[in-house]
C-alpha cells in the first residue's frame, strides 16, 4: 500500500506541474501589441519566410528562404536567357546582315607599302589583357545562365559539374586581372576620348559606314566619336561589372543583406549578357568589318592610307611630329635584297 501511495503521490505531483505550465504558457507567450512584429507590413515582410537559428555570428546565414527569393530565380532561370538570347543572338543577326548589305569595308585608295604607328607596346598590352580576360570570363558567366540548356546535354553530368566547377573558380580569379586591366585603359586613353567638335560631324555622317559609294570619310583624331563612345561604355560597363562582380565575389559585406545580393546578380547578369553583345559588335568592326583595323592591335601599325582615310586629322598630326622630328612615325618599307 505504501508503494501504491507513493506512485498515487508521483502522478499527482506531475498532472500538478502540468498544470501550473500550461496556465503559466499563455502569460509567457503574450505579444507587446505595439512591436513591430506584429505591424502589417512586418507580418507581410515576413509571409512565407523560413528562418531558423545557428551559432555563426552571422544571422542572415539563418534565413533559409524567403518570397523574394522566388521572384530571383524565375528571372535568373527564365527572364535572364530571355534578356541574353535576346542581346546576343540579335547582335548576331544585325551584324550578318549589315555585312551582306555592306561588306569589308576597303581601304578605298588601296594599301600604300607604309606604315603608321598607331598602338604602343604599352597600349597593346593593357588592350589584350583585359580583351583577353573579357572573352574568359563572359564564357565562363555565359555557362552560369546557358550551361544547363546548352552544354549538359551533350557534355554529360559529371563532365558539365568539372567544367563548371573551373569556371568558377577561373572567373572569380580572373576578375582581378580584368580590374586592373579596365583600370589601366581608363588612364592610358582617357585623355584622348573627350568629345571634339570632329565627333558630331563623325556622328552626322554614320561614320562612313553607311555608304556603299566611294567618297571621303568624315575626319577624326585617334579616336573618332564611334571609339570614343565604345571606351566609356566600356569604362562604365566595365565599373558596373567590376563593383557587382565583388559584391557577389565577397558577400555581405559593407550591411549588405540577401535581398542586395540578389539585385546585385541581376544587375550583375542583365550588364554581363549586354556587355557581351557590344564586345561582339566591336570584334567584328576590328577585323571581319574593317580591311586595316586588326593590324593596328595585332602589329601596333596601320597602313598610311588606311589613317588618311579614317582618321585624317590623326594622320595629320603625326605628320607634323614627324616634320618637327619629333615622330619618326612612318615606317617605310625596307628594299629587298
Amino acid at each position: 500500500m505504501a508503494k501504491l501511495a507513493a506512485q498515487i503521490r508521483f502522478i499527482a505531483g506531475a498532472l500538478a506541474l502540468a498544470l501550473m505550465l500550461a496556465i503559466a504558457a499563455p502569460a509567457g507567450a503574450q505579444v507587446n501589441p505595439n512591436a513591430a512584429a506584429v505591424q502589417e507590413q512586418q507580418l507581410l515582410k515576413e509571409l512565407g519566410k523560413i528562418q531558423g537559428l545557428g551559432t555563426i555570428p552571422d544571422k542572415k546565414s539563418y534565413v533559409l528562404e524567403h518570397p523574394a527569393g522566388r521572384d530571383w530565380r524565375q528571372f535568373h532561370t527564365v527572364w535572364l536567357k530571355v534578356i541574353g538570347g535576346v542581346a546576343i543572338i540579335g547582335m548576331l543577326v544585325v551584324l550578318a546582315l549589315f555585312y551582306m548589305w555592306r561588306g569589308k569595308m576597303r581601304i578605298e585608295g588601296g594599301r600604300s607599302g607604309r606604315k603608321l604607328i598607331r598602338f604602343t607596346g604599352v597600349e597593346r598590352f593593357v588592350h589584350w589583357l583585359t580583351a583577353s580576360t573579357f572573352v574568359i570570363l563572359g564564357i565562363t558567366g555565359l555557362n552560369i545562365t546557358f550551361g544547363r540548356a546548352l552544354i549538359l546535354p551533350w557534355m554529360g553530368p559529371e563532365a558539365f559539374s568539372a567544367w563548371s566547377e573551373y569556371a568558377k573558380y577561373v572567373h572569380n580569379y580572373l576578375s582581378f586581372a580584368f580590374t586592373i586591366g579596365v583600370v589601366l585603359m581608363f588612364l592610358m586613353w582617357i585623355g584622348q576620348n573627350f568629345p571634339t567638335a570632329a565627333d558630331i560631324q563623325w556622328l552626322k555622317a554614320g561614320g562612313g559606314m553607311f555608304s556603299k559609294g566611294h567618297g571621303p570619310h568624315p575626319p577624326a583624331y585617334k579616336f573618332n566619336a564611334g571609339q570614343k563612345v565604345l571606351y566609356w561604355l566600356i569604362i562604365v560597363g566595365g565599373a558596373a561589372m567590376i563593383i557587382s562582380g565583388f559584391m557577389l565575389l565577397f558577400p555581405f559585406y559593407y550591411g549588405l543583406n540577401v535581398g542586395n545580393m540578389e539585385l546585385a546578380e541581376i544587375f550583375h547578369g542583365v550588364v554581363g549578357v549586354m556587355f557581351v553583345a557590344l564586345i561582339i559588335a566591336h570584334i567584328y568592326l576590328g577585323t571581319l568589318g574593317m580591311e586595316g583595323a586588326f593590324e593596328a592591335m595585332s602589329e601596333g601599325t596601320v597602313d598610311v592610307n588606311w589613317a588618311k582615310e579614317h582618321h585624317s586629322f590623326w594622320y595629320k598630326q603625326e605628320m607634323e611630329r614627324e616634320a618637327r622630328g619629333k615622330g619618326g612615325a612612318v615606317i617605310r618599307p625596307t628594299p629587298a635584297e
